[in-house]
């Protein structure tokens, strides 16, 4: 994604972005929350304070997600 075309998603400029990105302000704790919506993380994942990343299931079965639940298994078993 471009810091343009995030910009026009949270409806601020191009700078803004690029001063975020670049640790010369941060963003408000709305843009925060906004941010984590967009890339799926936490706002603590943002902050540097997790590493965890999550999968968004809310509109998938319970067969789905047990699937994918088991693919997830899979992998780490296999690292």
């Amino acid at each position: 994604m471009t810091q343009v075309g995030l910009a026009k998603i949270l409806n601020v400029s191009k700078q803004s972005v690029s001063n975020w990105e670049n640790d010369n302000i941060q963003p408000s704790i709305e843009i925060l929350m906004k941010l984590a919506n967009i890339f799926s993380v936490s706002t603590d994942y943002l902050l540097c304070r997790d590493n965890r990343r999550y999968l968004e299931i809310t509109n998938l079965t319970e067969e789905e997600i047990a699937h994918i639940q088991q693919i997830i298994s899979d992998i780490i078993k296999n690292k």
